[in-house]
């Protein structure tokens, strides 16, 4: 499971200046209830274009929400040229950090600010002009370019934990990998980049292979003694099972769970999984 700070559960629990502002100055408008996240942002200017309050509403997860959230907090007060300077990485430090999954959230609220600042000032975002990438959260190359450039990523693993391109059904990793290697000038040889670019499984890929090695490997042993298993969720590495039949009431159904499942799951499909019982 993710660890979250102390501000991100404060956030996330009890969230700030939830709402929309009627005749709001700005408004930006981010993501979309299809791709998991999407957020609504609204401020209002005094007449010295200082941010005088601001409201979001967020579809989304615990770090979408906390971003949304402490970000209203971080503008009301600020000049329109100030919190045009605000950055991702200056919401996710003022939640004391995010989960490097979860670093997309701080992006998207840093979008959603940069939106509503067009909107005020009658302006187009140069970010939508970019060429979509990955069709499954709408990402363009250009986005994709600033993520890594502003905050020196190497891998197209760290470019899903901050854009969510990648994140869905894969077809565009080898593009965003010839994206990395096209702009990343840090120095990095081409050699070593190329190792942190290997191909790597995409979530839906992921589940795909568990359900698979469960179905071929595990299940058949674990039904000969009466026993059966069925998969609840995957968050990151860790897999989360609920057992069944005569697994239920085994004395032995962790060792189950760590000695045969996981390490069966580990030798077949990645071998950073974590397995869990769900309760």
């Amino acid at each position: 499971m993710w660890e979250y700070t102390d501000k991100v559960q404060q956030h996330f629990l009890f969230p700030k200046n939830v709402g929309e502002i009627e005749n709001p100055s700005g408004t930006g408008n981010v993501g979309s209830l299809a791709c998991g996240d999407a957020l609504k942002l609204t401020f209002k200017l005094d007449d010295n274009e200082v941010i005088t309050d601001a409201k979001f509403k967020t579809f989304g997860c615990a770090s979408a929400i906390a971003s949304s959230s402490v970000l209203t907090e971080m503008i009301i007060g600020m000049t329109l040229e100030e919190a045009s300077k605000v950055t991702n990485e200056d919401i996710a430090d003022r939640l004391g950090g995010l989960p490097k999954e979860k670093m997309h959230c701080s992006v998207m609220g840093r979008e959603a600010l940069e939106a509503a600042i067009a909107d005020y000032r009658g302006l187009k975002l140069p970010m939508a002009e970019g060429e979509v990438v990955c069709e499954c959260f709408g990402v363009t190359d250009l986005e994709v370019i600033r993520a890594i450039k502003e905050s020196n990523l190497h891998s197209v693993e760290e470019i899903t934990n901050f854009t969510k391109a990648g994140g869905g059904c894969g077809k565009c990793l080898d593009r965003l990998r010839d994206i990395l290697v096209e702009t990343s000038h840090q120095g990095i040889s081409l050699k070593n980049l190329a190792e942190k670019t290997k191909p790597r499984m995409t979530t839906l890929q992921k589940i795909k292979k568990i359900e698979e090695a469960l179905e071929r490997e595990i299940r058949p042993g674990l039904r000969k003694d009466g026993g059966d298993i069925e998969l609840v969720d995957v968050d990151g590495d860790f897999v989360f099972v609920s057992l069944r039949g005569a697994c239920t009431s085994c004395v032995k159904s962790q060792t189950t769970i760590k000695e045969y499942v996981e390490k069966k799951l580990r030798e077949l499909v990645l071998d950073t999984l974590i397995v869990e019982e769900s309760k």
